[in-house]
C-alpha cells in the first residue's frame, strides 16, 4: 500500500486519472439516488431545451433530462469496458501462456490465427461477431473482447518465450515439477506484469469500442442509455442543438483519456529501464 501511495504522490497524473475514474465509479454506484429524474421518462413540451436551472445540461429531442441520462449511462459504459477487458484476458493470457511456453507448432499455429485477427480492423471484427451473436449491450461487448484478446495473447506469448528460458524454470523442471505447476508458479507471475499495463489501455479501447457499437445501435438497446448511444441520438440534432453532443463527448474523451493516462503511469513505474 505504501508503494501505491508512494507511486501516487510521485505522479499526479496518475493521481488525478485514478481519482476521477473512482469518482466515476461512485457515481455509477450511486446513479439511482443522485440523477434527478428517470433516465427514461420522456417529455414532448421540454424537448431539446436548453440547460436551466431544473435541466442543468438540458434535455435530448424526447424530452429526457440529459444529466440524468448521462450518470445512469455511466455504469453501462463502465460495465461494458470491464466485461470486454475481462473476457479478452481470460481468452489471450491461457492463449499465449500455452502459444509461448510449448512452442513448436503449437506456437506456429496459435500465431499465424493470432497475426490473423490482428490483421483485420477491430471495429469491423466487433460488428461482425455481434451480427453472429446478437444486438445487445452484452453480446457486443463479448464480441469486443474477442477482438482485444489477441493483443493480449501476444504480449503474454513473447513474455512467456523469454521466461521459459530462464535457470529457475530449468531448476522446477529439474526438481520433477509439472509443466502445469511451472506455468503457475513461474511462468504465469513472470509474464502478468506487462499485461496489468495492456488491460487498462485496453479499458480506453473497450470504452470507445462500446461507443462505435452503441453509437450504430448494436450496443445497449434504447430506452436504457449510455454515452455511445447518447451520442447517436444527439448527431440526429446536430444541426439544430449541437450542445448536444458535449456532455456524452466529453464523458467518454475525459474516462478514455484517464484510463490511457493511468496505463502509461503504470508502464513506466512497472519498468524502471523507461525513461519519462
Amino acid at each position: 500500500m505504501g508503494g501505491v501511495l508512494a507511486w501516487l504522490k510521485s505522479d499526479t497524473r496518475a493521481a488525478l486519472s485514478l481519482g476521477f475514474l473512482l469518482l466515476l465509479v461512485m457515481v455509477s454506484i450511486a446513479a439511482p439516488w443522485i440523477a434527478p429524474y428517470s433516465p427514461i421518462v420522456q417529455d414532448a413540451n421540454l424537448s431539446l431545451a436548453e440547460p436551466d436551472a431544473a435541466h442543468l445540461l438540458g434535455t435530448d429531442d424526447l424530452g429526457r433530462d440529459v444529466l440524468s441520462r448521462l450518470i445512469h449511462g455511466a455504469p453501462a459504459t463502465l460495465y461494458a469496458s470491464f466485461l470486454a477487458v475481462s473476457i479478452a484476458t481470460l481468452i489471450g493470457v491461457p492463449v499465449g501462456l500455452l502459444a509461448g511456453f510449448r512452442g513448436g507448432w503449437i506456437d506456429d499455429g496459435i500465431s499465424r490465427f493470432i497475426d490473423a485477427l490482428l490483421s483485420f480492423p477491430a471495429i469491423v471484427l466487433a460488428i461482425a461477431v455481434t451480427g453472429a451473436l446478437g444486438i445487445g449491450l452484452t453480446n457486443g461487448m463479448i464480441a469486443v473482447g474477442i477482438v482485444f484478446s489477441p493483443q493480449i495473447a501476444r504480449l503474454v506469448r513473447a513474455r512467456a518465450l523469454v521466461v521459459r528460458q530462464e535457470l529457475y524454470v530449468d531448476a522446477a523442471r529439474c526438481l520433477g515439477a509439472s509443466n502445469a505447476r511451472i506455468l503457475w508458479r513461474h511462468v504465469l507471475p513472470n509474464a502478468i506484469q506487462p499485461v496489468i499495463v495492456q488491460v487498462t489501455l485496453l479499458l480506453a479501447g473497450a470504452l470507445l469500442a462500446e461507443a462505435s457499437l452503441s453509437f450504430l445501435g448494436l450496443g445497449i438497446q434504447p430506452p436504457n442509455p449510455s454515452w455511445g448511444s447518447m451520442l447517436a441520438r444527439a448527431y440526429q440534432n446536430m444541426e439544430i442543438a449541437p450542445a448536444q453532443m458535449y456532455p456524452p463527448g466529453l464523458a467518454i474523451l475525459l474516462t478514455a483519456l484517464a484510463f490511457n493516462t493511468l496505463g502509461e503511469s503504470l508502464r513506466v513505474a512497472l519498468d524502471p529501464t523507461m525513461k519519462r
